[in-house]
Parts: C-alpha cells; sequence; structure tokens
C-alpha cells in the first residue's frame, strides 16, 4: 500500500539517478543558497537553475504554485517500518489478498508480461511483486502534490542533492507532455505512478508501451509494466536467473559467512549442508549466491542470488528488499515461508541501547535510531565474534545483555 512506502530514504538509486542526468542539469548559474533559508528565495534560485538548464517558462510557471509541505518533512524523519522484522513486514505485505490480486494481474495482462520479458528479460512476477507493494496494483498511488514534496526536500538541508535534480526533472515531465501538473500526485517522497519512480526514472526508463504519445505511469498498465521491466533492467537484471531461493541451514555453519556483502558458489553452500526447501540438494553448480538471514540463524533463510542486488537498488532496507524478493517468489509459485524459530529480538528501545553502546565501542552505526540497518548488522556480527556467539548479525536480548 502507498502509505507504507519505505523506499526513498534508503534508495541509493536516488543518488544514482541524480548523477546520471546530471548533464541535464549542470548548467548552473551561481546560487548562493543550494538549500534551507526563505523557502521563497530558494524557489527563485531553482527557478534560475532550471531555466538555464532548459527547462520552459511554461514549466516553470509552476513553480509560482509550489509551497513547503510540513507534512512531508514529518514523513521523512518517521520511518518506523523499517524497525519491523521480516516476519512482521512480510506477513502484512504477502498478504492473500494481494497474492490473489497479482496472480489476477499476471493471467489478465499476460502477453503485456510476455512481452516485456522478451524485451527486457524481466520475469512478470518480478515486476507484478513490485507493482503490488508500492501501490497495490494502481490502487494508492499516494494523495501528495509531487511538485510541493519534491521542493519541500530539496529545500530541507538533510538531503537537497538528491532531491534537487528530482525537481527540475519533474519539470521536464511536464515539458515531455507526460504528466501535467495537476497529475503530479503521488508519495510523500516525490515518487510517481502505479510502481512509484522518481522523475528521474520516469524520464529514462518511460516507455509508451500502448503507443498514445505519451508515457502515462499513472494510468496506462502497458506503460507501466514495461517502463518498470525496463528500469528493473537498468539495474543490472540479468535475464532467466533466479533472484531468491528459500533454503534450510544446518545447526551448524561458519555463520559469519552469512552476508550479502559474502558470495559462493552455490556448490559450496551445499557443501556447508544448506539445502533447498525441503530438504532437497541444492544444485551444486558455480552460480554466486549470499546465505540471507533477515532473523538470525534459526529464523527465515535465504540464498540471494546476484540478481538479488537489482532489489537493494531499489531499496537498501533488508526487510523491504527481502519481502520484495519473496513476493516475487510466491507469485511465481514458491510455497509460504517457513518462519523456522528465531531467537527474540529487541525492541526499539533495546536496539537503541545496542547502537549506543556499540557506538561506544567504536562501531559506526549510523543513527542511534532504533532500525537494524546495514550498519548495525555488521556491528554486531563482529561483537558476536569476539564474544564467540555465533555471528549471524541477528542482535539479541543476550547479546545486549552481554555488552551491558
Amino acid at each position: 500500500m502507498q502509505q507504507m512506502k519505505f523506499q526513498t530514504a534508503a534508495r541509493p538509486r536516488v543518488a544514482a539517478a541524480a548523477l546520471t542526468l546530471a548533464t541535464m542539469v549542470t548548467a548552473t548559474p551561481a546560487l548562493a543558497q543550494q538549500c534551507g533559508g526563505s523557502f521563497n528565495s530558494w524557489l527563485a534560485g531553482l527557478q534560475q537553475e532550471a531555466a538555464a538548464s532548459g527547462v520552459s517558462n511554461r514549466a516553470l510557471a509552476v513553480l509560482a504554485q509550489v509551497s513547503h509541505d510540513k507534512r512531508v518533512i514529518s514523513r521523512d524523519r518517521k520511518q518506523g517500518v523499517f524497525a519491523q522484522t521480516f516476519r512482521q513486514f512480510s506477513d502484512r505485505m504477502v498478504s492473500q489478498n494481494r497474492l490473489d490480486h497479482g496472480a489476477k494481474n499476471l493471467k489478465k495482462y499476460a502477453r503485456i508480461f510476455a512481452a516485456v520479458e522478451r524485451q527486457y528479460g524481466v520475469p512478470g512476477p518480478v515486476i507484478a511483486a513490485f507493482w503490488g507493494l508500492e501501490t497495490d496494483y494502481g490502487a494508492n498511488q499516494g494523495d501528495f502534490s509531487t511538485l510541493n514534496a519534491l521542493a519541500t526536500l530539496a529545500h530541507d538541508c538533510r538531503r537537497p542533492a538528491l532531491f534537487r535534480p528530482q525537481l527540475i526533472n519533474a519539470l521536464r515531465l511536464i515539458d515531455r507532455g507526460d504528466l501535467a501538473p495537476g497529475q503530479m500526485v503521488g508519495a510523500w517522497a516525490g515518487e510517481l505512478g502505479q510502481t512509484q519512480l522518481l522523475p528521474s526514472d520516469y524520464l529514462s526508463s518511460g516507455v509508451d508501451f500502448d503507443g498514445d504519445g505519451r508515457v502515462d505511469l499513472k494510468s496506462s498498465v502497458p506503460d507501466v509494466l514495461a517502463t518498470t521491466g525496463k528500469f528493473i533492467a537498468s539495474l543490472g537484471w540479468q535475464a532467466g536467473q533466479p533472484w531468491l531461493q528459500e533454503v534450510s541451514v544446518p545447526a551448524r555453519l561458519p555463520w559469519d559467512q552469512a552476508d550479502l556483502a559474502i558470495q559462493h558458489p552455490r556448490a559450496q553452500w551445499a557443501k556447508w549442508g544448506v539445502k533447498a526447501r525441503g530438504g532437497r540438494a541444492l544444485k551444486a553448480d558455480g552460480l554466486p549466491a549470499s546465505l540471507v538471514l533477515p532473523m538470525g540463524r534459526k529464523g527465515p533463510a535465504f540464498l540471494a542470488y546476484p540478481n538479488f542486488r537489482v532489489y537493494l537498488e531499489w531499496n537498501q532496507s533488508l526487510v523491504y528488499t527481502t519481502t520484495a524478493g519473496y513476493f516475487a517468489t510466491r507469485l511465481a509459485g514458491a510455497p509460504k515461508v517457513s518462519h523456522g524459530n528465531p531467537d527474540a529480538g529487541l525492541s526499539v528501545d533495546q536496539t537503541k541501547q545496542l547502537q549506543q553502546r556499540l557506538a561506544a565501542r567504536g562501531y559506526d552505526v549510523g543513527k542511534i535510531d532504533g532500525i537494524i540497518g546495514a550498519g548495525t548488522r555488521a556491528a554486531v556480527k563482529a561483537v558476536q565474534l569476539q564474544l564467540g556467539m555465533p555471528a549471524d548479525s541477528w542482535p539479541t536480548p543476550d547479546l545486549l545483555a552481554r555488552l551491558r
């Protein structure tokens, strides 16, 4: 559902898109105010930059109606959904209703999905999973003014370099004729359309698949599916290759190797006793894979293949990416994931205590926010190794007690 948007604060592709399209916005006059201060003065500088980069007077005139939206800043600062566990998040997001709706759409638009896969190599279930997670297949695209949201985030001094180019590219969408200003309504962080793409991605990956002369990601399903397929392909998707596979793990394993940053041939994981769902033997081949344990060694377990890197480009949150990849496997016919019997995790307050103690030991855990991000997981693994505990990167009350 759209109100569960998680991607912008975590998407490295925001920065990548800004760099990729930098040539579109680099003809920039000297600007005294890159962020903060008077919103109107800042907007005037932005307008000069947009004009210098070739945005038309017609599109620039829209800026006269742009205003600062405090709700956007509030949403940006409060993204507590990242504190949920994989089991909590996936159970809610990969609902039976969403699975049923996804299956119906895969059947209804089978010819379009097939054409998109032929052209871009991305399977229908992968596209459909993002479509379902982001907007419930177009039903909940958001109610924020895209221009107001992007202007607010670009003016804010937390991440202006990410959002300033997005605002200018939103004006380019108007110039290109894809959307009228009144149609630019979407998520709080400026994403648009049924799979919630940022303006730069809309521009670079947009496909007029229905042939009506414009790219309509708000209401044209053919355009939505083709554009999403092209965008995923641009992130490095390898046609015909897997992305995520549920596995079972033995009682003993070099747990420190269970890390998205570490890959081994599938044959090595098989040698260590990792098996496919139901105890079936893994293919003992050279396909590289990482072992993902979103809730530690006793919880759900997955092998993440090179295509899973695309999910990490879409969103850096392990909970979101694993859920999105798992959702796609379900739409492709995989059974419901085994929950396992994971060790108890930490509450948000306990996670903050853990982060404080890790930071005091010199580990870079990022912001003390109660969210188990990549930095916190890496620090947890390092401390587990020091203490002689199974280094599965899953923080537990026992670990917190030892650090006290």
